[in-house]
């Protein structure tokens, strides 16, 4: 799989791999098809929706 980093759009990391889409829907982000998760980075996201970036990145990293 490809590695999925804090700087990529949700959009990006969706392509690279769907599976994630709950793990990003669990932590709060239910907008993971709105035109913004185009443009934000998972960093930008974990901060406006006041997620800890670091478990949000363990949490995905563990689908490996």
């Amino acid at each position: 799989m490809n590695t999925i980093t804090p700087d990529m759009t949700i959009g990006e990391i969706i392509k690279v791999n769907p599976n994630i889409i709950p793990i990003l829907m669990e932590a709060g982000m239910h907008c993971v098809g709105c035109p913004s998760a185009q443009g934000e980075s998972l960093t930008e996201a974990a901060f406006v929706h006041g997620m800890d970036l670091d478990t949000l990145m363990e949490k995905i990293n563990a689908l490996d």
